[in-house]
Parts: C-alpha cells; sequence; structure tokens
C-alpha cells in the first residue's frame, strides 16, 4: 500500500501554528492541497499569505469553528478551491490548567465547547459530503479522518483536568463515530501525542530549563519529538497504508504512558 497523500484535498483545523501548520506544510510538502484553518486570521496570513501566492496547493480560512456556519463555510470555501474533500485533520486545541474543586475553574466545559465539538460537528459535515462523493467510487476509501488527542487522556494530572476530559472525550467519538462511518468507507482514528516541540514548548523550556530534563526522563525514549513525527503519522492515517486501520488511537510518545507515574516499588 502507498503512503502518498499527492492529489488528496485535505483541511487542516489548528493551522495557524504549531503542531497543525507542521501537519499541513508536511501534507503539501507531500503533494497534497491543504485548506489551512484557524480562528487567527492575522496569523494566518502571516504564515501562509506567501506561500499561497507561489502554491495553488495551499489556501487558508480564518474563522471560530464552535459556529455551525463557520463550518459550513470551511466546507464550501474548500469545495470551490479544490472541488472535494478526502482528509480532514481536526488539530485544533486548547491547553488550559484546572482548578479540579471549583465548579467556574474547571475548565471542563470550556475545553469540551473548545476541543470535542468544533471536531464532532466538523466531522458530520464533512462525513456527508465524503458520503456523497463516495457514491461515485466503486470501491475503495471514500475519505479519512484523523483527529488530534492527547496522552493526557490516559493520564491523571488533576491541574489538566478539563484537557484530560476532552481528550477522553475526542478518543471516544473517534472510536464510536469509526463504527458508524465504516460502512460509508470512510476512516477515523486519532493520534495522541505526549510532548512535541510545538511553539509553546519551546517558551516553556527557555522559561524554565528543568522542564526538558524532567519530560525526557518521564520519556523512555529520552526526547522530546519533532512536530514532523507527529505529521508522519498523519499523513500515515490519511493514506492507503492505512486502509484496514479504523477507530484507533495511534500513540506518538517515546514510550513515555508506558511507565508507572508512581516512582516508589509498591509494597
Amino acid at each position: 500500500m502507498s503512503f502518498s497523500v499527492a492529489g488528496k484535498s485535505v483541511i487542516v483545523t489548528g493551522g495557524a501554528n504549531g503542531v497543525g501548520l507542521a501537519i499541513g506544510r508536511h501534507l503539501v510538502d507531500q503533494g497534497a492541497r491543504v485548506m489551512f484553518a484557524d480562528m487567527d486570521d492575522s496569523r494566518l496570513c502571516k504564515e501562509l499569505d506567501e506561500d499561497a501566492e507561489h502554491n495553488d496547493n495551499i489556501r487558508y480560512f480564518a474563522g471560530d469553528l464552535r459556529e455551525k456556519l463557520t463550518i459550513n463555510n470551511l466546507l464550501s470555501a474548500t469545495i470551490d478551491a479544490f472541488e472535494r474533500v478526502d482528509v480532514l485533520v481536526n488539530a485544533s486545541r486548547q491547553l488550559a490548567t484546572s482548578e479540579p474543586l471549583d465548579p467556574d475553574a474547571d475548565m471542563v466545559s470550556e475545553l469540551l465547547a473548545q476541543n470535542l465539538m468544533p471536531a464532532l460537528r466538523l466531522t458530520q459535515r464533512i462525513a456527508k459530503r465524503m458520503i456523497k462523493q463516495g457514491k461515485e467510487q466503486e470501491e475503495g476509501c471514500k475519505g479519512s479522518i484523523v483527529n488530534l488527542s492527547s496522552i493526557a487522556a490516559r493520564r491523571s494530572n488533576p491541574a489538566l483536568l478539563g484537557y484530560s476530559v476532552s481528550c477522553a472525550a475526542l478518543d471516544q467519538m473517534t472510536r464510536s463515530m469509526a463504527v458508524s462511518l465504516a460502512p460509508k468507507g470512510i476512516r477515523i482514528n486519532s493520534v495522541a501525542f505526549g510532548s512535541v516541540m510545538s511553539a509553546s514548548l519551546q517558551h516553556a523550556l527557555k522559561e524554565n530549563r528543568a522542564v526538558r530534563e524532567e519530560i525526557e526522563d518521564h520519556t523512555p525514549l529520552g526526547r522530546i519529538a519533532s512536530a514532523t513525527e507527529v505529521a508522519e503519522a498523519v499523513q500515515y492515517l490519511a493514506s492507503e497504508a492505512s486502509s484496514f486501520v479504523t477507530g484507533q488511537i495511534l500513540t506518538i510518545d517515546g514510550g513515555r504512558t508506558l511507565l508507572d507515574p508512581v516512582s516508589a516499588p509498591a509494597h
């Protein structure tokens, strides 16, 4: 099977910076046509204006995907630009700390609204378009959807209560939608990653050098992942190489979730 995504039409949310931007750029480099979507209009322009002028495979769209109308407009813009949608990458995520015992500061509702609901509503809308397109195909995958999740869904960190709950919900949405969409020939999977060298993490490492040491000590492979490594995992799930893979949570964490968070031996 081929890992190629050449010629595929892709929507990447959270595409203005960090991992989302890296995924979009990587897929463009591999020959895909990519619509970068994000709320941050100025950042989209800064990152992509010049590239879009010289590359017809790059388009961008600014809007709040928590709004139904914005989702419809994003789909319309993508169809206008590329005529179809083959792959959706839900890479938009917000991380915020929580106060677990304070209902006004636990961040659960806010992060479900930001990290789960746009991915769910966009998946529902784009899947309908993929089904419509798929009627023209006799066989093969009609579309692939990839969600970006986190190992926080499986680890307990009270300070990340809202974020952890939203990621766990996203993983369960992935599994449930995979079963629903499988008869239609559409696959949906998640990439759950640990520490990735994003702009925000780079900033944190500059602020506190001990953070890098702590991450590396808790990662069996002893390093922080690059955004390209996540992008390559997304490419695999978007390509025909993963044609028999659906409903899976692909973990990219250097073995971090294999370690017992309790360092002392049990008695």
